[in-house]
């Protein structure tokens, strides 16, 4: 499941997007627009920036902008930034311990099927698609 914190950080790439006047978009306009606290905005903008996604800018016209064109960004991206691994099951995450079921796990097929399937969503799914 995707949280709030995917979701919400989807819709401000969006927002800043759309906003495209080459400039600075202010944090607080964002969760104007967004209906979202300017306190969560923060804890999400900070992983964006960390992230490489966005450039952000403080003082009198700071805000934040997009690194990249929308429609250089992918969907997949900027949710996997946000979750972590988008795996449907812990034994696929790269980060997990070998299961020792693996070599016998009778549903592991379905699994990697599935895997397969949200990761070529997301990852086909461009920024610019959204707006």
């Amino acid at each position: 499941m995707i949280s709030t914190k995917g979701r919400y950080a989807l819709r401000v790439m969006i927002d800043i997007a759309k906003q495209d006047a080459g400039r600075p978009v202010p944090l607080k306009d964002i969760a104007e627009r967004q209906e979202v606290s300017k306190k969560y905005l923060e804890i999400i903008m900070h992983d964006l920036v960390e992230g490489r996604l966005v450039k952000g800018s403080s003082g009198k016209g700071g805000g934040y902008v997009l690194r990249r064109r929308p429609e250089e960004y992918t969907v997949g991206e900027i949710v996997e930034l946000m979750e972590g691994s988008l795996a449907p099951v812990a034994c696929l995450r790269s980060d997990s311990d070998p299961c020792p079921r693996y070599a016998s796990c009778v549903t592991l097929p379905l699994w990697q099927e599935l895997d397969v399937l949200v990761h070529d969503f997301l990852y086909q799914k461009k920024l610019s698609d959204l707006l």
